[in-house]
């Protein structure tokens, strides 16, 4: 029987670590055990920062409605409520997205919530 040592296996593994570890300075780009910890590491904060993003933009967003309905003379929490009891699905990102591009049919949104 042969010996098996798995050359081609164990250099495309490492090419493939290393290429994703391109950038990096020093023995983070360089030394495989180095840069396998880094990869890893990057992965994970990836990982985790896609989530985070989520919330920073839903703060964002909830930001500008406060702000644009602060202006119009209604808190956030009853044009939000106001919204909801008319049945108008529209999310927050969209509103925000009134708020910066189309502030006179936010204005009209606001007035209808404010009739009801």
């Amino acid at each position: 029987m042969s010996r098996v040592k798995y050359g081609p296996a164990s250099r495309a593994r490492r090419k493939r670590v290393s290429k994703m570890a391109k950038g990096y300075r020093a023995s983070r780009s360089k030394l495989h055990r180095v840069t396998v910890e880094t990869v890893k590491k990057a992965l994970m904060y990836g990982t985790r920062d896609r989530r985070a993003k989520k919330g920073t933009f839903r703060r964002l967003w909830i930001l500008r409605i406060s702000n644009a309905c602060k202006e119009l003379g209604i808190s956030y929490s009853r044009f939000m409520k106001g919204l909801k009891d008319a049945k108008i699905g529209l999310n927050r990102k969209i509103l925000a997205d009134m708020v910066v591009n189309d502030m006179a049919a936010f204005k009209k949104l606001v007035a209808g919530v404010q009739k009801k």
